[in-house]
């Protein structure tokens, strides 16, 4: 087989596709989680301290910063200063607390969905004779002239 017969099965079969369909639903997932995370929560935050916060302004200053440049993340970052930016990291820290969570809950409904598709599965079997039962109660109805729904 060669590599490029490999590849093209490799790349055609489910699991990739279904990983694939998986990475561009999480990208889009990722931004409305930030957009969650930048827009709502932390204003709410901000506002629960009283004021307006802006953690992407956290930060300490690990070096000397030039002479006129802005005490800012950005302006400090494109000087080359370098920065600790704490409060990015927090940002970027609920981001990932939020994600990390609802993933957890949709990996929880889908086992919790399996697991009673399994029972309902088991449960369909014991109900149910199999067909070897049913024509074994057939024959011995047949044999002692009984009633087979017994």
């Amino acid at each position: 087989m060669s590599m490029v017969s490999e590849f093209k099965e490799f790349a055609l079969k489910g699991n990739v596709m279904d990983l694939a369909v998986g990475v561009i639903i999480g990208g889009a997932f990722a931004t409305i989680t930030t957009s969650l995370v930048a827009d709502i929560i932390m204003p709410i935050v901000a506002f629960i301290f009283g004021g307006e916060i802006d953690f992407k302004n956290m930060f300490l200053v690990l070096g000397d910063a030039p002479e006129g440049i802005a005490m800012t993340y950005d302006a400090l970052k494109e000087s080359g200063v370098p920065v600790l930016a704490y409060g990015n990291f927090i940002t970027v820290l609920i981001n990932f607390l939020i994600l990390a969570f609802i993933i957890f809950m949709m990996v929880r409904t889908v086992n919790k969905m399996r697991r009673a598709q399994e029972v309902e599965e088991v449960v369909e079997a014991i109900v149910e004779p199999s067909e070897e039962v049913l024509l074994l109660r057939e024959i011995s109805a047949k044999l002692s002239n009984t009633d087979i729904s017994k």
